[in-house]
């Protein structure tokens, strides 16, 4: 039994070290071993132990080998991945990203019932298809974004009916992103990509709405401040009930930020 105990002992001890210390280490083990079993077991046997000795320790080697390739193959794989977003209510990307475009927002109108829930980031150079110009039945259709705030104080009130503007952004070595609401900060283990406003469309709008991040310190669209409407941007106020308060407080406004991680 305690033969036995030493010789796993041994196996492991030689596997676990075979690429660091496969010199004086690894010949001091056998020779130990091969003296001991001599004593032991007699002199018939050494060899052949000897030889599954050295089989299993190629064996244990080559696993670690496997094991460690797989790991790195995993580790470059990870490092390869990238994430895109928009940035919305800004003409650029965060430091850090890559502007891939930057844009126009776009959506349904907000008094169309039928009208897409998500607004786009629609590129300044558009293509085009198969088409022929003027309104007709049987379309959707979309129209530019505004903000609406007219009820709030400071540069905010200075975006009322403003067009707003976006960015599509590229971040590399990113696995994921996310927009967390309520959050000025990420949480851990997540990086800041910007910190903005939770807006959506008015409650009593026909059309439906997204929950949106827009930047904190949004840009504007030149020359578009004219009241046209299409789909607008309300800053979301809490409202207790079956929204827990506290935490949270009736009326106050939401704030968001979008957070990447590796």
């Amino acid at each position: 039994m305690i033969m036995g105990v030493l010789i796993i002992f041994l196996m492991i001890f030689v596997a676990t070290h075979a690429e660091t210390k496969t010199g004086n280490c690894k010949d001091l083990l056998e020779g130990y071993l091969a003296g001991r079993l001599s004593s032991e077991v007699g002199g018939n046997h050494v060899e052949a132990l000897r030889r599954e000795f050295k089989t299993s320790q190629e064996k244990a080697i080559r696993e670690l080998k496997e094991k460690l390739k797989a790991d790195i193959h995993t580790l470059k794989a990870t490092r390869n991945t990238s994430v895109v977003y928009t940035r919305w209510g800004k003409k650029e990307c965060p430091n850090g990203s890559e502007p891939i475009h930057s844009g126009y927002v776009g959506g349904s109108h907000f008094s169309h019932s039928g009208g897409a829930v998500e607004p786009l980031c629609l590129p300044r150079n558009p293509e085009w298809g198969i088409y022929k110009d003027g309104t007709k039945g049987g379309k959707a259709y979309i129209y530019g974004a505004e903000y609406e705030t007219s009820d709030l104080t400071g540069y905010m009130r200075k975006l009322h009916d403003h067009d707003v503007p976006c960015a599509v952004c590229l971040r590399r070595n990113k696995s994921a992103v996310k927009m967390f609401p309520a959050r000025k900060t990420c949480y851990k283990g997540w990086k800041l990509e910007y910190r903005g406003y939770l807006m959506a469309g008015y409650y009593t709008n026909s059309a439906g709405s997204k929950f949106t991040c827009i930047d904190a310190n949004p840009d504007t669209l030149h020359g578009g401040h004219a009241s046209t409407d299409g789909y607008l941007f309300y800053l979301v106020e809490a409202q207790c009930g079956s929204l827990k308060c506290p935490p949270y407080v009736n009326g106050r406004v939401l704030v968001c930020v979008v957070c990447s991680k590796e």
